[in-house]
């Protein structure tokens, strides 16, 4: 199968080496994110809170079938719905209408009707590392379940640096989480305070996936992205419900849950998954992984393959040689762009599946330093990209409601939403 090249522009940074990034301005520069919508297509073969807040989009009675083609991008805007944040990394949907934002020092928030809840729903602060850029409270995954079972999960660093996958229950207040109801079932020692990974999605067959970087530093240098016997460098799959006691169980088809690695691994070769989507109509997987020095990736699994796909890192960055070699097998990026001609970390977003069919199965990641957003769609066998927005600003995440709506996240603490102007 040919492996296709994307060559984005963007500029180099620091954010992928052994330095972390400076924390970035605390308020934007502009009111509006989008700036200048950009027409250059690569192909490649094989505003401040409204004083009356917008309604929330509703979902399409039926799911179009995903375009083949780019809208105008100066037809849209991001338009802000919430402001004043600190420093939110994540936005995850319950199935109430309400909208839950995590807050990398440790809280997570609520946003009802385009309007922030003052009072958070959860606050561990007090556990969570947050001091380093990469380090904090990263990722939010409710169970399927959870109107029912009233539980969640996060990904977080703690005070001794360790990344941590716990669950959490609702107290009787659905506003509130019981803060003592925390049960730790995974702590994973994490040798340097970069490449955390961060991300939970739970996945169409009801299994939680969880992204782990590599360790850090640079370069990965001991090897734990190729090394099955360690949990980092990874995407895990599990079940967080386990039976007859057990805290967790790995998915019953992982790849090495007969021997040859650890059992919760479901993908490995990865520096740092910082972020993961599966398409709400397709469950096609998308992942988002930070490179090193030079290229930024969006790696893809279509809906139904098996475990153990190793996506290469750090035999190669991207679809590029790091330490060169390697086994054969190693599954090449459908998109990268380089550091030299513009940005440092890739931000993974989402398939778009809303109620504007125009932008129905594009998938939109953008870039966490330049502020660069692109779209993504597979074509006649091939991947086509476009860059649609460059924005005044830094992308930690994107955000999906129930809808199919896409939200951005700002470092600067905006959240906006992909809306026609």
């Amino acid at each position: 199968m040919r492996r296709l090249i994307l060559l984005l522009v963007l500029s180099l940074a620091a954010c992928n080496g052994s330095n972390t990034p400076s924390p970035p301005p605390s308020t934007l520069t502009v009111t509006s994110l989008i700036l200048s919508p950009q027409g250059a297509q690569t192909s490649l073969p094989s505003t401040p809170i409204p004083n009356t807040p917008a309604s929330s989009p509703t979902s399409p009675t039926e799911t179009p079938a995903s375009t083949t083609t780019f809208p105008d991008p100066n037809a849209y805007t991001w338009q802000m719905i919430v402001s004043g944040l600190q420093r939110p990394v994540d936005l995850q949907p319950d199935g109430s209408g309400r909208l839950f934002v995590i807050e990398k020092v440790g809280r997570i928030r609520i946003i009802q009707n385009d309007q922030l809840i003052e009072t958070p729903f959860l606050d561990i602060t007090d556990r969570v590392r947050s001091t380093g850029n990469e380090q904090g409270l990263l990722g939010l995954a409710f169970h399927p379940q959870y109107s029912q079972n009233g539980r969640f999960f996060v990904n977080y660093t703690d005070n001794n640096g360790h990344d941590v996958i716990a669950g959490f229950q609702v107290s009787s207040d659905p506003n509130s989480a019981d803060q003592n109801s925390e049960v730790k079932l995974l702590e994973v020692d994490d040798p340097f305070p970069n490449h955390n990974g961060g991300v939970l999605a739970f996945g169409p067959d009801g299994y939680l996936y969880a992204g782990l970087g590599d360790g850090g530093s640079q370069g990965d240098p001991f090897g734990n992205a190729q090394n099955l016997n360690s949990l980092l460098g990874k995407i895990l799959r599990i079940d967080p419900i386990g039976g007859e006691g057990a805290i967790y169980e790995p998915a019953l088809d992982n790849p090495f849950l007969n021997g040859g690695g650890l059992p919760e691994i479901w993908a490995y070769g990865l520096r740092n998954p910082w972020r993961l989507s599966f398409d709400k109509l397709t469950s096609d997987l998308y992942i988002g992984d930070v490179g090193q020095n030079m290229w930024e990736e969006i790696d893809f699994l279509p809906a139904g393959s098996p475990g153990g796909t190793n996506f290469g890192w750090n035999f190669r960055e991207g679809a590029h040689d790091y330490e060169g070699g390697g086994p054969a097998g190693m599954v090449d990026p459908i998109a990268e762009y380089s550091h030299p001609d513009g940005g440092c970390s890739v931000t993974g977003g989402y398939v778009y599946r809303g109620s504007m069919p125009e932008w129905n199965g594009i998938y939109l990641y953008g870039d966490y330093c330049s502020g660069k957003i692109w779209g993504l769609i597979e074509q006649d066998g091939g991947w086509q990209s476009q860059l649609l927005f460059d924005l005044d600003g830094t992308i930690t995440s994107f955000g999906q409601d129930t809808s199919g709506e896409l939200y951005l996240l700002s470092d600067s603490g905006g959240i906006y939403r992909l809306v026609h102007q």
